[in-house]
């Protein structure tokens, strides 16, 4: 289903038909083209490429900018590839724009999450720790991990301190609560992975 690129802006309120306040996160979509085009005939498949953005210097290989000039557009920040079922009705050069949604629908957000480094387990898993007072030294250690003699090692999948943040994470079935075709953003109810200014992909919910 084809999607837009956009990146996370500022938390907000509103308050709807009830008075009850909705808390929202900003989407900025701006500009999204369509850079090229997959067939199942060609390729094996259909999808749409859709670009977003401008291209900084570090981006700026000849690969990349022969990749442009070849669809005859500017070099693009992204580019992500929207499986369809269909290409009937796209064309490299189309432009997208937010009102591909409208309020009431219901979207899936895909980004990065927050990195936080390298995080010990109460953090990283909820872990509920050790005791607080009367003489513990152990507030927030590991502890024991293992099942005594039998099996006499540690499990797989047992929940450990580690790297925490950085994933690809999609929300899913976000309501679209206000559209802004004039300023290209798109507000959702609820929050979205990744930090301000990181880049979000948005989908209709299936």
């Amino acid at each position: 289903m084809i999607g837009l690129i956009g990146q996370k802006g500022e938390m907000t309120q509103f308050y709807d038909e009830q008075g009850q306040v909705v808390p929202v996160t900003a989407i900025e979509v701006g500009r999204c083209v369509v850079v090229g085009l997959r067939t199942r005939e060609k390729h094996g498949y259909c999808a749409v490429q859709v670009g977003w953005g401008e291209a900084s210097k570090r981006q700026r290989t000849k690969p990349y900018e022969g990749y442009f000039k070849k669809a005859g557009l500017p070099v693009m920040r992204a580019v992500h590839e929207f499986r369809v079922e269909s290409v009937d009705g796209f064309q490299p050069g189309q432009e997208l724009k937010v009102d591909l949604f409208k309020p009431g629908d219901y979207v899936s957000v895909t980004g990065w999450t927050k990195g936080r480094g390298f995080a010990g387990g109460m953090k990283r898993w909820g872990w509920s720790g050790g005791p607080a007072s009367h003489g513990s030294m152990s507030h927030r250690r590991i502890g024991s991990l293992g099942a005594g003699s039998s099996p006499g090692r540690v499990l797989p999948g047992r929940t450990l301190p580690g790297h925490y943040g950085c994933e690809r994470v999609t929300v899913k079935n976000l309501k679209v609560v206000r559209v802004e075709p004039d300023t290209g953003v798109i507000y959702v109810k609820g929050a979205v992975p990744g930090y301000r200014g990181s880049q979000l992909l948005i989908r209709k919910a299936e």
